[in-house]
């Protein structure tokens, strides 16, 4: 029985790599992310912020990634996944960290941006490590285990951030100081493992580092890409918005606090356990874009049916809506990677290149839809369903595109 691979590493390595990545969206990306929603009200209080000021600053996090995303990407095609996501969880941990010493609109602003900035260089490299440890019959599975480490981060976020850690540890700027350590900590662990350099090579391509020109001319003349970019483009800025608001709104409809967090965490936890048999079940069709057009249709069900609803009827919207988030972007990754003439070699830039795209809308979508709510509370789902809606445009040429 063969107990290494060709690279001469043990044959379950990448399963240790696949751990690695699933931990890194955990505790680098999804936690210290979602914990800011369920914080926001501690947090306005102490800094003396609007609503409309907290969707501004929530929305900078997907705003600062346009910046990087793509970088992330392209560092990685270059230079290997190891080198980029070491250095990325440790800066993403300092600039987690320093929303801690936030005292005012202003410096909260800076510091949400600058986490923003570093961790949106960090999906796109995960999402590439799965292509390269895993490009086989197992790459629907493996992007569906690292996203549902980004569904258990989003979770445990919005569950203990202010309802069990902020208590604990003294208020709200203690547990951003937490998260920012636990950032560097899975960093550490990066830097000391394996390069994966020698699996391009392995892999078939053509060795080496890739120039960053290249791989981005080679990009940017997929039509798919930019298809499955403005389809992303609906959903993420749909979520996006939601997740800012949606404690904000139950809280203000006359839900406890603790109420409202867990309905942000029922959503992530229904998420969480979606994910893995939509994956599973992407592998086993043939068409993953059948998959991400139910989802996105169950997005706008879910959310329209927050506006409309109260009580159980919540619970069961954020059920509906919540299921699909994660298992979504496992399939779109998946297919992206899967997509002709991308691959594993291009994946990182592919993958970069159409999150930028995606964060424009997702940047303002938040301040946008806040805004909506001095009309009515509810109208501001009503925006981000449409949002979604408009998403589904993308499969009219996505399949045109399949049948030439």
């Amino acid at each position: 029985m063969n107990q290494s691979d060709s690279t001469g590493l043990p044959a379950y390595y990448r399963w240790y790599i696949l751990a690695l990545s699933a931990m890194t969206f955990t505790f680098a990306v999804g936690i210290p992310t979602m914990c800011m929603p369920v914080l926001f009200r501690e947090i306005s209080e102490a800094l003396g912020l609007s609503l409309v000021q907290i969707g501004a600053v929530w929305g900078l996090v997907p705003f600062s990634g346009i910046f990087v995303v793509l970088a992330g990407g392209l560092l990685s095609d270059r230079f290997g996944i190891k080198r980029v996501l070491y250095a990325a969880c440790f800066l993403a941990g300092l600039a987690g960290a320093s929303r801690g010493f936030s005292n005012s609109f202003t410096t909260l602003a800076f510091t949400l941006f600058l986490f923003g900035l570093v961790g949106a260089m960090i999906p796109p490299v995960v999402h590439k490590a799965c292509g390269v440890w895993f490009a086989d019959r197992h790459l629907g599975l493996a992007n569906g285990i690292v996203s549902t480490g980004m569904a258990v981060g989003f979770t445990i976020g919005s569950l203990i951030s202010s309802t069990l850690l902020s208590p604990l540890l003294g208020g709200w700027r203690n547990v951003l100081f937490l998260y920012g350590f636990i950032s560097v900590l899975i960093g550490i662990l990066w830097f000391f493992s394996r390069d994966d350099r020698s699996l391009h090579e392995d892999s078939g391509s053509s060795g080496g580092p890739l120039p960053f020109r290249q791989a981005l001319s080679r990009i940017v003349h997929i039509k798919e890409v930019w298809i499955l970019g403005f389809i992303l483009l609906g959903q993420l800025g749909c979520v996006q918005g939601v997740l800012g608001y949606l404690p904000l709104h139950l809280r203000a409809v006359g839900w406890s606090g603790s109420r409202a967090d867990s309905a942000l965490a029922v959503f992530h936890a229904a998420s969480m356990i979606g994910v893995a048999p939509m994956a599973l079940l992407s592998d086993r069709v043939k068409s993953r874009e059948s998959i991400l057009f139910v989802a996105i249709v169950m997005t706008i069900v879910g959310v329209t049916m927050i506006s409309l609803s109260n009580g159980l009827l919540v619970w069961i919207a954020v059920i509906v809506a919540g299921m699909v988030r994660d298992g979504f972007m496992s399939v779109l990754m998946t297919t992206i990677i899967e997509t002709d003439r991308i691959g594993a070699e291009y994946a990182g830039t592919a993958i970069g290149f159409i999150l930028m795209i995606s964060r424009l809308v997702a940047f303002l979508s938040p301040p946008i839809g806040n805004s909506l709510a001095r009309f009515s509370p509810s109208l501001p789902f009503i925006f981000w369903a449409l949002l979604a809606a408009s998403a589904l445009i993308g499969f009219i040429f996505l399949r045109k595109k399949k049948s030439v």
